[in-house]
């Protein structure tokens, strides 16, 4: 019982207790505002989008790790993003329809902001970088681009099969 209450105060103190979301850093509103900008720089065509290919995923665990550093830049940006949106159509960038999603983009790329390079360059990152870190779901760019999986360093693939000197 006391460790409950502990926990909950802890909560309560400011820890990000997100038991109800599936992400790591982002809420659920800021993971549908980077889908949403992500799908209008990689959009689906035979191939995944940004979103479906787990870029979303990729940039979420690494706002919590190695680009700690860009949380505040994200913030500012989700919530330009979203203001930009409902001053051309009264809704977030996740609920406007598609032109008006494509107008935010082309607004966040003209401002040339920290968060519009930052987001960016972590989409194709994480549409085109090795799958074991969130994104490129199924290597479906490397697919897409004719490419072999390439090996992991450390951790090529050896056929064991034949004995040593074969």
């Amino acid at each position: 019982m006391a460790g409950t209450a502990s926990a909950g105060a802890i909560c309560v103190a400011g820890c990000s207790c997100r038991s109800s979301s599936r992400w790591e850093f982002l809420s659920d509103a800021q993971a549908e505002t980077l889908a949403a900008l992500a799908d209008q720089i990689i959009p689906e065509d035979d191939f995944p989008s940004a979103s479906q290919a787990g870029v979303i995923v990729y940039i979420d665990r690494q706002l919590m790790g190695p680009y700690r550093r860009h949380r505040d830049a994200y913030q500012a940006g989700f919530e330009s993003a979203d203001r930009i949106s409902r001053e051309f159509c009264g809704v977030a960038l996740a609920q406007a329809p598609p032109p008006i999603r494509q107008e935010v983009t082309s607004a966040l790329a003209e401002q040339r902001s920290d968060f519009f390079e930052l987001a960016r360059e972590h989409i194709m990152e994480g549409y085109y970088g090795s799958p074991r870190h969130g994104g490129n779901r199924d290597a479906v760019s490397w697919r897409m681009l004719g490419l072999e999986e390439p090996p992991l360093r450390g951790r090529a693939k050896y056929d064991l099969s034949k004995g040593a000197g074969s």
